[in-house]
């Protein structure tokens, strides 16, 4: 498969038009939001493309990313958007609106697994295994190709994905608990900022 990778210093250009549904995940130096900073996003078209931002971390200023992540008319859809949106509201100081999350869907929708990783998603519904290898390597210097394309697999997919995910949904009547999910994400990473990470449902 060919894979259209470009990489945006700091910012998008200011002439790109991405549309109105966007596969969007981020790149950390770890899951700690306050000591692993914010390296990269990405984000997809859905169209075998990828737009990777490599954001200046002295500053963070990218006003043409902010302006898509709070953009409530531009659907972004994530893979486990906690992570991704806690890190974006804490370095960008941005909120991100109108959010779907293929791993809350998967998690809804395939209860006949409880293994929802983007890896297992994409070979399930895209037929494709995909090396997770560079998962754990460095994004906080320059990147390699490798990289680039560990970046581009990350959103590339998630169009597919949560279109056959939202079948099973709908199929199955759980469509409404997903959309009810979907509006306490942003209170749960609230949560997470404010350092409460345990389950407040549990006893």
């Amino acid at each position: 498969m060919n894979i259209d990778i470009k990489l945006h210093k700091k910012d998008l250009p200011d002439d790109l038009r991405l549309g109105n549904l966007l596969a969007v995940d981020g790149e950390f130096m770890g899951l700690n939001i306050r000591r692993d900073p914010l390296c990269l996003i990405q984000i997809s078209t859905g169209k075998n493309d990828a737009h990777i931002i490599q954001l200046d971390r002295s500053s963070y200023e990218a006003p043409n990313l902010k302006k898509i992540l709070a953009d409530d008319s531009i659907t972004k859809i994530f893979h486990y958007g906690r992570a991704d949106i806690g890190h974006i509201k804490h370095y960008l100081k941005t909120d991100t609106n109108n959010i779907l999350d293929t791993k809350i869907a998967s998690k809804l929708a395939r209860s006949y697994s409880d293994n929802h990783s983007l890896k297992t998603l994409i070979k399930e519904f895209v037929n494709i295994d995909i090396s997770k290898q560079f998962q754990n390597s460095d994004f906080g210097g320059e990147l390699t190709e490798a990289q680039k394309k560990y970046c581009a697999n990350d959103v590339i997919f998630l169009h597919k994905i949560h279109e056959e995910l939202h079948k099973i949904l709908l199929r199955e009547n759980r469509l409404g608990l997903y959309k009810n999910c979907l509006k306490f994400l942003k209170t749960r990473v609230e949560l997470d900022l404010a350092y409460f990470k345990d389950d407040i449902w549990s006893h």
